[in-house]
């Protein structure tokens, strides 16, 4: 069995996994493929999965399949796993941190030190204390986020489609209630037909004013011209990213825009994330290989 490593994985992964097979990073051997591991670089594509004959299983170390047709796959006989109980503490920590980093102007203030400056009186902090928090989605890592903001003594409550109860978040019946309330709003949600472009312009005018965004999710979640002008118009106080259109971001507008805190989606890239991820992926592969037996 070969099986193609065609993204970034823990450097580990090769010789835990080498007991099922031959591994590769050359990724011109993908039409010898009996296995491909990604992670959000590559694109399982119709056009990708024709070119691997012999492939029989797609494992995406992360969170979403949004980079894979999975209904192509499917169709060819192709498995397809993801590996989301991995990430949910990695992302969950750097959803946290974006939240703590806007009220406090965690950048703003190291900057202005790196530059001599002494901002104590310009920089004016918030608490989350108290606060309300709406998490759109109530997945694993929205339950970290929100074990997480429960224990800084916020208040939290959740969108979610299912509209399932959660022992951790009040879950309200429509997104409007949530938005009404919430002075933070973090974004928890898959890539779908549905959630794409999913906070606008209107969807932005039902939150709070001076409310926050939190975005580690997916980037295309949002419109991010709509997010730029919330920003500039005062309507949101800030917006904090992990996710982007695409990685790097290309001519994005968000990266010139005020009161943002950016990072280059590093939510999954924990050293004990990827060795998680390998972990699943070694039990994924063991299940593979005892179903042909």
């Amino acid at each position: 069995m070969l099986i193609l490593i065609s993204d970034a994985f823990a450097p580990n992964l090769p010789g835990q996994i080498s007991r099922f097979g031959e591994t590769t990073d050359d990724k011109s051997r993908l039409k010898d493929a009996d296995v491909v591991l990604i992670r959000s670089k590559t694109k399982c594509t119709k056009e990708y999965i024709d070119q691997a004959p012999n492939l029989k299983m797609i494992i995406r170390g992360g969170v979403g399949l949004d980079n894979v047709d999975q209904v192509y796959a499917k169709e060819k006989g192709i498995a397809v796993y993801n590996t989301a109980a991995a990430s949910s503490i990695a992302v969950a920590e750097v959803a946290f941190a974006l939240m703590l980093a806007v009220p406090n102007h965690l950048i703003a203030g190291n900057n202005g030190m790196a530059e001599g400056k002494w901002l104590k009186k310009e920089l004016k902090r918030t608490e989350l204390y108290g606060k309300t928090l709406g998490l759109i989605g109530m997945g694993l890592i929205a339950t970290e986020v929100a074990k997480r903001a429960t224990a800084f003594g916020m208040n939290v409550i959740s969108y979610r489609k299912s509209g399932k109860p959660s022992e951790f978040a009040k879950v309200l019946p429509n997104l409007e209630d949530v938005l009404k309330e919430s002075d933070y709003v973090s974004l928890h949600t898959p890539l779908t037909d549905e959630t794409k472009g999913m906070f606008n312009k209107d969807t932005i005018a039902k939150m709070k004013d001076g409310a926050i965004i939190v975005n580690t999710g997916r980037g295309k979640c949002v419109v991010e011209e709509d997010i730029v002008a919330a920003l500039d118009s005062g309507k949101l106080r800030g917006y904090a990213t992990d996710v982007w259109y695409s990685d790097p971001p290309e001519n994005s507008p968000i990266t010139k825009a005020k009161n943002v805190v950016m990072l280059p989606h590093l939510g999954a890239s924990s050293k004990e994330n990827l060795l998680r991820i390998g972990d699943i992926i070694e039990e994924k592969l063991e299940e593979f290989v005892k179903t042909k037996a």
